[in-house]
């Protein structure tokens, strides 16, 4: 039954724009409309808005399902903390991780990452005293990549025709670095095969090793956090929170409980959305941040898929990694329990990145190729105030989707005792690696589960539980229709499937949505307030 996120909605007969799914780039887009005066109808198929953003609560503890850290917010004039304080009317607040955001540790060592770009490459030297030329090459590279990514993203939001004549200039200088492999990249400027291991310790944030992910995907996580990470106040429920009265006070609506079956067309040109249950929305444009394969596949109707060869687009890109997370909640307070706020991105000590994943696809049961360790109630200054002496933890690994492919079609929560047995074995070998680094929090467990890429297809009706949309691999960035414009009048796209992975790049991908919609610079009204 379709339920409102507030109570006692106020729908209208119709809206100006339907946007499906509440993810970072919907609620952007939406909020961004809204503030052009526009009435929006959000609709989210899950119980609770926010995609990746949203939290849920057990036992008395509460989880951030998405949103570990995010970077660029403590900087006054960055884009990020710009396009935030404006879709929220500046009433979402962050906490700062701290000086180390992120510890890589593989095998025995331990390698620190501090907030400051002189104070990561000093941090690094210190690490790599050898290595200070390709230090500083690499950070030069990190940051010429963004720098040529403003125009090559810029190009997605203009017209066609314009898009013709100036937008291949716009593209050109990125390719440079998208072209290129994360590893390619820095084995021209490093042999040190420690230094590479190091330099990419963040590969999870996109899921893809250094020989298979483009640099400029690279080069967009690690600019991310050169200021250090930060954890909204309240956790990321305060996201959806502080942009439903945005979207509310220009009429719209978030309806959750509200999947879509069918996006309307006639004539090549949107004309609504038709629900599960059979009810009608009607407009003249919509925005979809579902996911461009689940938009394509389940939402638009065979033959127009084949008129506009939709799925000879689809076969150029490919799902992202999916994952399992272990959610775990403790009996004490973050203080007590000396949780840190650092993030722990634990690698094996033996192998390279690509070969640990390798090696791992052939047989589950060698070492995870990656877990990352992140403490949400540690981050979070108002966490004790919601829950006092309680602590969360997330812990999260890499897994392929298809070991829990036999159960595709089974009930969430109901899938039988095999099913449980495997989660299990995973959750103990998590267990494991979180009591070698946090060896004092063993018998401090009160509550854990394990999610799977089945509850991801589930909740966020991703295909195979892929976690970061698309792979991000050379050839995905000069894929020219993950944009936007959709050759439907009135059909847009959004999210992370049109920029990169993160909330971030959702973040962008709803402002570069509502300039392609309106035709009007967001950019210069989010800089002057």
């Amino acid at each position: 039954m379709i339920q409102s996120y507030k109570q006692n909605p106020k729908l209208q007969e119709k809206y100006d724009a339907i946007i499906i799914g509440s993810g970072m780039g919907s609620l952007t887009a939406g909020a961004i409309l809204a503030k052009e005066g526009q009435k929006i109808l959000i609709l989210e198929r899950h119980y609770e808005p926010g995609g990746f953003t949203h939290t849920f609560r057990r036992k008395g503890y509460e989880w951030d399902v998405g949103i570990h850290y995010i970077g660029e917010v403590s900087r006054p004039n960055s884009v990020i903390k710009k396009l935030f304080d404006y879709i929220t009317n500046g009433d979402l607040k962050w906490a700062d991780m701290g000086e180390v955001y992120d510890r890589i540790i593989i095998g025995e060592k331990e390698y620190d990452l501090v907030k400051g770009v002189s104070n990561f490459k000093m941090k690094m030297l210190e690490y790599f005293p050898n290595e200070g030329k390709a230090i500083e090459a690499y950070v030069n590279h990190v940051f010429a990549a963004n720098k040529a990514s403003r125009k090559f993203y810029m190009a997605k939001a203009l017209p066609n025709l314009v898009s013709s004549l100036v937008g291949g200039m716009m593209r050109k200088p990125y390719y440079k670095y998208s072209d290129r492999t994360t590893y390619e990249v820095l084995r021209s400027l490093t042999d040190n095969e420690d230094l590479i291991k190091v330099l990419t310790g963040q590969y999870g944030d996109y899921g893809m090793p250094p020989k298979q992910s483009s640099f400029a995907m690279h080069a967009s996580v690690v600019r991310h956090y050169f200021s250090g990470g930060n954890f909204p106040v309240g956790g990321s429920s305060q996201i959806v929170k502080t942009i439903d009265p945005v979207i509310e006070k220009a009429g719209g609506t978030i309806l959750v409980k509200a999947e879509v079956a069918e996006i309307l067309i006639e004539n090549n040109k949107v004309r609504g959305v038709k629900m599960m249950d059979g009810k009608q929305f009607l407009c003249d444009k919509v925005i979809s941040g579902a996911g461009i394969f689940t938009t394509y596949n389940k939402m638009i109707s065979s033959e127009i898929q084949a008129k506009h060869n939709f799925q000879s687009q689809l076969k150029k890109i490919n799902p992202s990694v999916a994952s399992t997370c272990l959610y775990i909640g403790l009996k004490g307070s973050p203080t007590e329990l000396k949780l840190p706020k650092t993030n722990l991105w634990i690698y094996p000590g033996d192998v390279d990145h690509d070969t640990a994943i390798d090696r791992y696809l052939k047989d589950i049961n060698e070492q995870f190729p990656m877990v990352y360790v992140s403490f949400p109630s540690a981050k979070d200054p108002d966490w004790t105030n919601r829950y006092p002496d309680r602590s969360t933890i997330d812990i999260i690994t890499l897994v392929p989707y298809e070991i829990f492919e036999r159960w595709k079609g089974t009930r969430w929560m109901k899938r039988g005792e095999d099913y449980n047995d495997l989660k299990e074995k995973i959750i103990q070998r998590l267990f494991e690696v979180l009591f070698k680094q946090l060896p004092h929090l063993r018998d401090q467990i009160d509550h854990y589960e394990l999610s799977t890429p089945l509850t991801t297809q589930h909740f966020v009706n991703y295909e195979k539980g892929e976690i970061y949309g698309l792979d991000h691999t050379p050839d995905r960035f000069r894929q020219q229709f993950l944009k936007p414009r959709t050759p439907i009048k009135g059909l847009y796209l959004t999210g992370q499937d049109i920029v990169t992975a993160g909330v971030g790049a959702a973040l962008f991908a709803g402002l570069i949505t509502a300039s392609a919609m309106t035709g009007k610079d967001f950019m210069k009204k989010v800089f002057e307030g």
